[in-house]
């Protein structure tokens, strides 16, 4: 039979199980953890990323709705441009609300109610029906998109916050 002659075989289970404590003791002792400071730089670490990151996403939500109106707005002018081809190339469909109406005919997704996006406010006809402004406005943010085309065919795009009375958020020029 094969002996081992190191010390444990020597000790009676009752010997080795009264050291156990000591052994886990002293190897808890001889194993730290993570320290105070190592904890508060790794906190200081999320902070700052939180700072940096946390600025760049709240104003997605503004965007996100303006964004529905510049659609909106686009949605319409399509609408509009297929009006004028059913009608002998001109835009007269009256005062804007009834504009609104005629457009909704042609187009129904087209949002003509207030909603958590936006809503096709304004369907003006201009220069005796040559041309026409269409305005959308974002839900939350304010912003209120215009497309105007003249009777030369010529666009402009213009937005101006009905809230704050300024030029919109995204672009303080006033176009988009």
């Amino acid at each position: 039979m094969f002996t081992d002659p190191s010390p444990r075989t020597s000790q009676t289970p009752q010997r080795r199980l009264a050291r156990m404590p000591h052994r886990l003791r002293q190897r808890s002792q001889d194993e730290s953890g993570f320290g105070l400071i190592e904890l508060l730089v790794v906190i200081l670490i999320i902070g700052v990323l939180a700072a940096i990151a946390i600025p760049s996403l709240l104003g997605q939500k503004g965007k996100a709705y303006d964004a529905a109106a510049k659609e909106l707005a686009h949605s319409a002018v399509v609408t509009a441009d297929a009006y004028s081809t059913e009608n002998g190339g001109e835009y007269k469909w009256g005062t804007s609300a009834e504009g609104v109406t005629k457009l909704k005919t042609i187009e129904p997704t087209l949002n003509t109610t207030k909603t958590n996006e936006a809503e096709l406010t304004e369907a003006k006809e201009i220069e005796g029906g040559k041309g026409y402004e269409l305005v959308a406005k974002a839900a939350n943010t304010g912003d209120e998109f215009t497309i105007k085309r003249n009777g030369k065919g010529e666009t402009t795009r213009t937005c101006a916050n009905t809230v704050s009375k300024t030029s919109c958020v995204g672009d303080p020029s006033g176009t988009w």
